[in-house]
């Protein structure tokens, strides 16, 4: 079953504990956030717990028991800056069951829930700002839906001949009359647009671009200024057009993870393949993918062997194998033979479209650096143009000065004032960085984590499956007898290939990488397993056993000799192993999780970023000291429990800016406490991309420390583009109140300080790690 719930009263802090809480319950199955709330789905007895966990945990939820609610997602082309979406969310708000406002600004889409049949009513209140709302069809990401901008250059072109015509009439003194009529076609084949838009932005008290051309225009027209008020007005739509292409670079930044999949895949019907729509593969579905072919939707491999580059989805450098049983992802590169796979996946829940959704998610998800931005441009419009306007009455009443040179100042003032370069820098910047990340198989959930990222200064580490490969392998052999070693290690395998224990498993891929297999040289009879022991089978007449120390007792084969040698495998880190028959000791195995290759260059770079590392183990002490001493880390600690974990975090945390790396699940607990979670291998898991707020999409550590490195690049440049888009108005004010600045300079300035601040973002694109 699945149930919605309304979550108006959970903090944003408090998601990564709720996503850790529900992740935890037993009859979870999954978890979604959507514009009415939260849908959950699970089995019906797991309801009570899931009520018990939020009460517990203090959040507070109230299930929404009658949801007949539709959800749309509308495309409004002219929406890219928060003043739209504060004129939208105004008008739509006083719609009675218009709910879950969702605003991206980026690609232009906002997403609504209400009641059936109010969407034309929805729609009409959009329109009645001036804008072009279109509704999105089918399942299709935002993202598939996003249009570059069309512009008409030659309109442009025409007009700045008429504006350049209006002012050669005043330069040489020609008919006045021919100078106004010039500039008055330029206004209104540019302007109109404008002006419908300003009006608007006025009469609900928003004061945009929009608004401050709208009077500055007007402004000069009423104090005789016609040439520069048609050029101003072509010079600020000519700007318009250049910023929105820029901004359509900012959005295609994203949309190119689109490319990822391909639009055909081939099907099995009815025992043929069929070439079909990617769209209309299903769950279920045998897709068969060809070498140098792209997979269409996320699967499982039935049969064949290949590697696959799955760089699109993991940020992994080389290809990976598969075989029968593993998992694939939409968007991989099949490098060498045929592949059959079943689909696990649509075409729109594959892989590829959960990170574009994730990345489209994470946009709300203001940084600490836009939210100020947005907060400054919402005092700092209004202020200038109280200023503005003070600067047109003061001096002339106060000071009798020249009405026409004060009124000319504070129109020039209301062009320079716009914020606009301020507040686009701030979300060209953080999604140029998202988009980065993501093609580096980083998935980041929102912005503040990706500025907060600067600032950790404790990293700690789950062991099983972070550092360690979450695998045992047999890291040391002894042989205590005469006998051939290829004998002794083919009766331990042919004991362990009858055991699922992990360690059993461990000793048969040891003698599978000599090339010996245990089964198909030694027949077992009279298997036994021994609980806390070991297991026990005949072979060829004889007794043998392979376990731990205790097992011996059944023997009488315990010595000092085999206690001394436990003891030195077991201070090594490794899990003790024995195999004997019934009358003397063989071997000693010493089985222990190996390291992943890249941990310890990992470790190296963020201790030279200045950061603490600490391991935090369920293993026993020694073992966690063992593997911590050998990557490096600055403490390691074991014997802790998940709570234990999170304990430890929580001690940190209130001292440092603490990360947390785990699996994304049994580490739940610690990934919700911790200032930034961290999730390994999350192409594995959906419940991995939710609970923590970076995902590293493959096993390899070496990207946590290029993660810190983008956020600290991506705070420098945000602090860049608001000291140049501050320091550019400073200047230009300063030049109005001394008379040297004009209105149509006034708008190149603003122009080009958009401009300036969108390619200082775009830089981020083409970022790469420090080696």
């Amino acid at each position: 079953m699945d149930t919605d719930w309304n979550v108006s009263e959970v903090k944003p802090t408090q998601y990564k504990l709720l996503f850790a809480t529900l992740g935890s319950l037993v009859g979870v199955h999954d978890v979604n956030l959507t514009p009415e709330g939260l849908r959950i789905i699970h089995t019906p007895e797991s309801l009570p717990a899931i009520e018990e966990a939020f009460s517990k945990n203090n959040l507070k939820l109230k299930r929404v028991v009658d949801n007949k609610k539709q959800t749309s997602q509308i495309r409004i082309p002219q929406m890219d800056c928060p003043t739209e979406e504060g004129l939208i969310r105004k008008k739509l708000n006083g719609i009675e069951g218009v709910s879950g406002l969702q605003f991206n600004l980026m690609n232009r889409i906002l997403t609504v829930s209400y009641l059936p049949g109010q969407l034309p009513v929805i729609l009409a209140a959009i329109k009645s700002l001036e804008y072009d709302p279109e509704v999105i069809e089918g399942q299709k990401t935002s993202l598939s839906e996003f249009k570059p901008t069309k512009i008409n250059w030659w309109r442009y072109i025409f007009c700045l001949i008429l504006a350049l015509g209006s002012e050669a009439c005043e330069l040489l003194n020609l008919n006045e009359y021919v100078s106004i009529a010039l500039a008055v076609a330029a206004i209104l084949f540019v302007g109109v647009g404008t002006y419908k838009k300003g009006f608007i932005a006025i009469k609900n008290l928003n004061f945009n671009m929009n608004a401050l051309m709208a009077v500055a225009v007007t402004g000069a027209v009423l104090i005789g200024s016609w040439a520069e008020a048609a050029m101003v007005m072509v010079l600020f739509e000519i700007s318009e057009a250049i910023e929105q292409l820029s901004l359509d670079k900012a959005r295609g930044a994203i949309r190119s993870l689109l490319s990822m999949t391909p639009q055909k895949a081939t099907v099995q019907k009815d025992g043929k393949w069929e070439e079909i729509e990617a769209d209309d593969v299903r769950v279920g579905d045998t897709v068969r993918v060809e070498p140098g072919e792209r997979l269409a939707v996320d699967g499982k491999v039935i049969s064949g062997n290949s590697s696959l580059n799955q760089s699109a989805i993991t940020g992994e450098s080389l290809p990976v194998d598969k075989k029968p049983g593993d998992a694939v992802f939409a968007g991989s590169l099949n490098e060498n033979s045929e592949l059959i796979y079943e689909a696990t996946s649509t075409a729109q829940n594959s892989m590829p479209a959960r990170i574009i959704s994730a990345i489209e998610s994470a946009q709300s998800s203001r940084a600490p650096t836009q939210r100020f931005v947005d907060s400054f441009a919402k005092v700092y419009t209004p202020l200038v143009f109280l200023i503005a306007l003070a600067t047109a009455v003061i001096p002339p009443l106060a000071l009798d000065g020249d009405w026409y040179g004060w009124i000319y100042k504070a129109l020039t003032l209301l062009v320079i004032a716009c914020p606009c370069a301020l507040v686009i820098s701030t979300p060209v910047t953080i999604v140029t960085g998202l988009a980065n990340a993501a093609k580096r198989g980083i998935l980041v959930k929102g912005g503040i984590y990706l500025e907060k990222g600067r600032k950790l200064q404790l990293i700690a580490f789950d062991k099983t499956g972070t550092i360690t490969e979450g695998k045992p392998q047999v890291q040391e052999v002894e042989m205590l007898t005469d006998v051939d070693p290829n004998t002794v290690l083919t009766l331990a395998a042919a004991l362990a290939d009858r055991n699922s224990h992990p360690v059993s498993k461990a000793v048969s891929e040891h003698a599978a990488a000599h090339g010996l297999q245990g089964s198909k040289l030694a027949e077992v009879n009279d298997f036994t397993a021994l609980p806390g022991q070991g297991v026990v089978g005949t072979i060829e007449g004889t007794e043998y056993y392979l376990g731990n120390l205790k097992g011996l007792d059944r023997y009488l084969l315990q010595s000092q000799t085999i206690r001394d040698k436990f003891s030195a495998l077991a201070e090594k880190g490794c899990s003790p192993l024995v195999l004997a028959s019934s009358k003397k000791v063989l071997a000693c195995f010493g089985v222990a999780d190996s390291i992943k290759s890249h941990s310890k260059e990992a470790i190296e770079k963020l201790n030279s970023l200045g950061l603490k590392t600490v391991l935090l183990s369920g293993d026993n002490s020694k073992t966690a000291e063992r593997i911590g001493k050998e990557v490096g880390v600055q403490m390691a600690k074991g014997n802790l429990l998940p709570e234990e974990k999170q304990h430890f975090v929580d001690r940190y945390a209130k001292k440092d800016v603490t990360g947390m790396v785990g699996d994304g699940i049994n580490d739940a607990p610690a990934l919700a406490r911790a200032d930034i979670g961290f999730a390994m291998g999350a192409a594995g898991t959906d419940t991995a991309i939710e609970t923590a707020d970076v995902a590293l999409m493959d096993d390899d550590l070496r990207k946590l420390p290029a993660f810190i490195e983008l956020s600290k690049e991506t705070f420098k440049i945000l602090c860049q583009n608001i000291i140049i888009a501050l320091s550019i108005k400073a200047i230009f004010f300063a030049l109005t109140f001394l008379g040297m600045a004009t209105m149509w300079m006034a708008v190149f300035a603003d122009t080009g300080t958009c401009l300036i601040v969108v390619a200082n973002g775009l830089r981020l694109l083409t970022w790469k790690p420090s080696k």
